[in-house]
């Protein structure tokens, strides 16, 4: 009888505490995510401290075969490079080389707001960075900022899944200026958002969080996008199911980077090469048993890397990558 008047107890104060938070949802706007966001991040400041994510450039003769080259002082990026707000960490660097230039975007996570901005960062070797300033500031966390090229113009899709949006931008003066030009899809905490082109269509794959991947495609950028049948492609599986940076083309074949997520989050980097990929198919394997990229157990990335995004510049592949010392 006991337990039953306890379940019954339990059951009413569960239902009362919906019935509130539906109202204060209704008539106040009001969300416990910023609260619960501000106490998590106290706890990782004060009570339970970690090394701060850095970033570096990998290189190597294959995309499977990166190491950190000795003749290049990793990290090149880090959370003291910051000028412009207080940083907690840099990381999620994406780059464009072009003309013999350098210009990597990337997530700065200011300290005082636990928000996260985009800003970038300039080189004329890949070697030195320079520090610029950020350039995408919304009132909610960016991170990701997957930055390509396309019909002469630059566009930048980053994480915003606070937003329940994957937002697009596009430069209106490479590489300070941008304009947000809309949603591609929305409803949803999408996270690490990456797309790219072929046989003429858009894709596009995004995480849930919960170890699900999704896949979206549209034969038109701006607009149109359509859920794929075959969602989702990765199903409650966090070693697998999160992106890790640029789907990059390699010997005519395709791959998507993913994070390891199983131990704990971001831990090690793994490509997939996709094997079919249609409107109707989709079917991928595993393209090693090795990462990318992995913790080294010493030095700046000893404990975790999680992002890799590759180019190939002459005969050797450049990534910019980031990790973390435990």
């Amino acid at each position: 009888m006991k337990m039953h008047f306890i379940i019954f107890f339990l059951l009413i104060v569960s239902l009362m505490t919906g019935i509130i938070y539906g109202i204060l949802i209704y008539r106040h706007n009001f969300s416990p995510y910023e609260y619960i966001g501000k106490v998590y991040y106290f706890l990782i400041q004060k009570v339970i401290p970690v090394s701060p994510w850095e970033i570096g450039i990998y290189e190597g003769p294959t995309p499977f075969d990166l190491s950190d080259p000795e003749h290049i002082s990793n990290p090149v990026l880090t959370r003291r490079d910051i000028t412009d707000v207080n940083a907690r960490f840099v990381a999620d660097p994406f780059m464009i080389i072009e003309n013999e230039k350098y210009t990597m975007f990337f997530e700065v996570l200011n300290h005082e707001t636990n928000l996260g901005h985009i800003s970038y960062a300039e080189s004329t070797d890949g070697k030195q960075w320079e520090y610029k300033r950020i350039i995408i500031d919304e009132p909610f966390h960016l991170s990701y900022p997957y930055v390509f090229q396309w019909n002469d113009d630059y566009y930048l899709i980053p994480e915003s899944g606070e937003d329940l949006s994957v937002r697009l931008y596009r430069a209106v003066s490479f590489p300070d200026k941008w304009e947000y030009l809309g949603n591609l899809i929305s409803g949803h905490n999408y996270l690490d958002p990456s797309i790219f082109q072929y046989n003429d269509m858009w894709w596009l794959f995004v995480s849930s969080g919960e170890g699900v991947l999704n896949l979206y495609y549209s034969i038109d950028l701006l607009k149109g996008w359509r859920p794929h049948p075959k969602n989702p492609i990765v199903r409650f599986n966090k070693n697998i199911s999160r992106p890790g940076g640029r789907v990059f083309t390699h010997g005519g074949k395709i791959y998507r980077l993913t994070q390891d997520c199983g131990p704990s989050y971001g831990f090690q980097v793994f490509a997939f090469e996709i094997t079919k990929l249609t409107e109707e198919f989709y079917e991928e394997k595993i393209a090693s048993e090795k990462p990318i990229v992995t913790s080294t157990g010493k030095g700046w990335n000893a404990g975790r890397m999680h992002h890799v995004d590759l180019h190939k510049v002459g005969d050797r592949w450049v990534g910019s990558v980031d990790g973390r010392s435990k």
